[in-house]
C-alpha cells in the first residue's frame, strides 16, 4: 500500500462521501430506533417530505432517514452504510439490540488500520456497519 494512503482510522481523513439515504419503510418506526441508537431525537426538517436527520447539536452529518418509492431496505444489496461507534462499539451494539435490531456479526478488531466493525439489521430491514477507530487512533485524537 502507498504511504499516502489514507484509511478509515486516519483522524485527518476528509471523506468523498457527502450523504448516504438508509431506506426505510416506516418513518416513525425508523426514527424511534435510530433516535435510541444514536441517543438523539432524529427531526424531518422538511414539511411534507418523508425524510429525518439527526439534529445539528450532533455536528456535520452525511445521512438521512427516507421514505420515497425509489428506494427499498436490503440487508444484501446495495452501498454498504457504516455509522462511527461515537467512542464505543460495544455500547452502540447494545443499543441496537435495545431498540429491537440485530447483530449480525458482533464487533471484530480488524487490525491497526481499520480498528473495530459490527454490522447490524436495523428496524427496516437495512444492513448497516458500525466502526470505530483502533485505540492507536482514539489516542491520538484525545
Amino acid at each position: 500500500m502507498p504511504p499516502d494512503t489514507i484509511m478509515p482510522s486516519d483522524p485527518n481523513m476528509s471523506s468523498i462521501l457527502v450523504w448516504a439515504d438508509i431506506p426505510v419503510t416506516d418513518m416513525d418506526r425508523a426514527m424511534k430506533f435510530y433516535g435510541h441508537v444514536l441517543q438523539t431525537e432524529l427531526i424531518q426538517p422538511f414539511a411534507g417530505q418523508r425524510v429525518a436527520i439527526p439534529p445539528r447539536e450532533m455536528g456535520p452529518v452525511a445521512f438521512d432517514l427516507a421514505m420515497n418509492d425509489n428506494l427499498r431496505p436490503s440487508s444484501t444489496e446495495g452501498a454498504q452504510i457504516y455509522l462511527s461507534a461515537m467512542g464505543d462499539i460495544h455500547a452502540m451494539a447494545k443499543r441496537v439490540e435495545e431498540a429491537g435490531g440485530k447483530i449480525v456479526s458482533p464487533p471484530a478488531d480488524m487490525g491497526d488500520m481499520v480498528g473495530f466493525i459490527a454490522f447490524f439489521i436495523d428496524s427496516e430491514g437495512n444492513r448497516i456497519g458500525i466502526q470505530q477507530p483502533p485505540k492507536a487512533t482514539l489516542d491520538s485524537m484525545a
